[in-house]
């Protein structure tokens, strides 16, 4: 009797609901529930079928490098990274509020890690996020730039709420990057939020944008109103190294 109705919430893309309906039937727990409480089940269901499956859409749609969550992050003391700093942005209001999270440190300490863990948070609280490793971002910036596609490039990275430049400074900006990253820094000013990683101090910012002029106007937008974190400590993936033997 009910296997239309059960076909009906598959054929409706109901999957959630169409699982608990089916489970419920076959465990023999349908008069566990009265009416609204039955419905209530399968609206619960349905719900978070749905919630789980825009947080795994947000997540692919991110393109992260690697997979990382709050809940590993390593907050050993030697690390300098405090606590409840990282759990108040791991609630996203520096989205909401469109600030900036600037991480620095040397090599492998974590920059990348905790950067990214960040991004899946707000993944998970429903904002839109896009991670670029900031070198093979430039170089397909000059490519769109080429072949006409440029403006449509920049307008995907607008709509972002959260974007990730990951190993930032890595090498000196030429002038054509320079002013790719002044257009980005523009758009998302009061509008969007960036999380920068790199193992150069801010201070040392300046020297990688070059052009004073243009440095200034980039920094002045990408420091105010954010949050500096300067990781220290041992090389995390040394360590990871040292545990494995």
């Amino acid at each position: 009797m009910n296997e239309p109705t059960v076909s009906k919430m598959k054929q409706m893309k109901l999957y959630g609901m169409h699982n608990a309906f089916k489970t419920a039937i076959e465990s023999g727990r349908t008069d566990h529930y009265t009416l609204d409480q039955f419905v209530s089940m399968l609206i619960d269901a349905e719900w978070d079928e749905r919630h789980n499956r825009r947080i795994e859409r947000s997540i692919k749609n991110a393109k992260f490098h690697y997979k990382s969550s709050i809940e590993s992050v390593n907050f050993d003391d030697t690390r300098n990274l405090d606590r409840n700093l990282v759990m108040r942005l791991a609630g996203c209001e520096f989205v909401e509020k469109n600030e900036n999270i600037l991480i620095t440190g040397s090599t492998g300490v974590g920059k990348s890690y905790l950067g990214t863990a960040l991004g899946y948070q707000a993944c998970i609280e429903g904002f839109k996020v896009s991670y670029f490793n900031t070198s093979k971002l430039f170089a397909k910036l000059k490519m769109a730039k080429a072949d006409g596609s440029y403006l449509r490039e920049l307008a995907k990275i607008q709509r972002q709420d959260v974007i990730i430049l990951d190993d930032f400074g890595l090498q000196a900006l030429d002038s054509a990057n320079r002013i790719t990253l002044l257009e980005i820094i523009e758009d998302r000013h009061n509008n969007g939020s960036i999380i920068v990683t790199s193992q150069i101090p801010v201070q040392g910012w300046y020297d990688i944008i070059g052009e004073k002029t243009i440095a200034d106007a980039i920094l002045d937008r990408l420091i105010h109103q954010s949050h500096r974190l300067e990781l220290q400590g041992e090389s995390m993936r040394k360590k990871r190294g040292v545990n494995r033997e």
